[in-house]
């Protein structure tokens, strides 16, 4: 990719483009390649403007230091232009707000005035106030933004202290422990399909009722996650890192991190075993090529696409030895359900083209099982 996108601006009849990344500090795969890259097609093509917004972090510092040509703005030396655009935002908001909620003078201005008191110049805090507004009765309106405090961890702190109290607090902790578990953002239907609680397996017929019923769940989530074209986020880095500082045995996660992995891994066999089959697609000519295939509406494998790639990474972060050692046994859940299903996920695999990467899973499951019977052996 990286050189496709320097041919494109090496291309004669490339005028001019300006380059947009923000939050590069929640970049947390080959960072220093890519401000290398920055950095290299910033000097060898001075068409192309990169424009970058991040975290105070020292390693990104000492990168952008290295860059031949930069300009740097400091938000926190410019205060009070960020206060201003705060608190436009905020207005702006707050009007917008007064007319959907029907809001009178009275209300609206107190609203606002307790926003900018408390908002220093702080874009997430005002946003994530504004969200808990937006679900809440006018009347109620101005109880619920005097009672949230200045300051993100405060404010994250009372949003946790809620779900807490709230009747659905601990399968807010499961859907918390999953989706900070995963390995890339998860589909409402992948993460319904990855706990029991969610979804019953042996009523595959409600599954649209628990997508729905998930989503609700996740307005009592105390606005940590969002969902965006059916995919569930955080809302913000810093309320991942929040949670992950927070968390204790007894605290956030439902389990120990390691069970948690080891539950995705188990329920990821469980449903890979009753969707995938021959030919899922009814294709009916294996020799065509995949660029021909057109997915089925619904997809079949729709709630598995997460499992099938990722199984195997949560057996090798399970961090029990004698588990994962009978999980690999002759008579266990990995050897049962390749010893069945082998061909069918590999199918799987190629549909989403991703058998490179299943090669590599199978790569690391060896590597497991020779790791674990080397110690045993020991």
């Amino acid at each position: 990719l990286s050189k496709i996108f320097t041919n494109i601006l090496q291309d004669p009849g490339f005028e001019s483009a300006y380059v947009i990344i923000d939050a590069l500090d929640e970049c947390v795969t080959d960072l220093p390649l890519l401000l290398q890259f920055i950095n290299d097609t910033s000097s060898a093509s001075p068409r192309v403007k990169w424009i970058i917004s991040s975290g105070n972090w020292p390693k990104i510092e000492e990168q952008v230091n290295k860059f031949e040509q930069k300009d740097q703005l400091r938000l926190e030396l410019n205060e009070d232009s960020i206060a201003a655009a705060v608190r436009t935002y905020i207005k702006f908001k707050v009007a917008e707000l007064a007319k959907w909620k029907k809001y009178n003078a009275k209300l609206a201005n107190s609203v606002r005035e307790i926003l900018y008191k408390n908002a220093d110049a702080t874009f997430l805090w005002v946003a994530l106030i504004l969200q808990e507004l937006e679900k809440t009765d006018r009347r109620k309106a101005l109880k619920v933004v005097e009672a949230f405090p200045p300051g993100l961890d405060p404010l994250y702190k009372r949003m946790m202290a809620q779900v807490s109290e709230s009747e659905d607090a601990d399968l807010c902790k499961r859907i918390f422990s999953i989706v900070m578990v995963v390995k890339r953002p998860i589909k409402l239907r992948e993460l319904v399909s990855l706990d029991d609680t969610l979804h019953k397996l042996n009523y595959p017929e409600d599954i649209s009722e628990d997508i729905e019923d998930l989503e609700q769940t996740l307005g009592q989530c105390g606005s940590f996650l969002t969902v965006r074209e059916s995919t569930v986020y955080f809302v913000h880095q810093s309320a991942k890192d929040f949670l992950l500082q927070e968390n204790t045995p007894q605290g956030l996660f439902y389990s120990r991190v390691g069970e948690v992995n080891h539950i995705i891994f188990s329920r990821s066999l469980q449903i890979m075993s009753m969707t995938l089959r021959r030919d899922i697609y009814s294709l009916k000519f294996p020799g065509i090529t995949i660029d021909q295939v057109k997915q089925p509406d619904p997809d079949p494998f729709a709630g598995v696409r997460y499992s099938c790639i990722y199984w195997i990474d949560h057996l090798f972060e399970y961090q029990s030895r004698k588990d994962t050692i009978q999980n690999l046994e002759a008579s266990g859940l990995v050897y049962t359900f390749l010893r069945q299903y082998f061909l069918y996920w590999l199918e799987v695999l190629s549909l989403l083209k991703s058998v490179s990467e299943g090669i590599v899973m199978v790569q690391k499951l060896e590597d497991l099982q020779v790791c674990f019977e080397t110690a045993f052996s020991i």
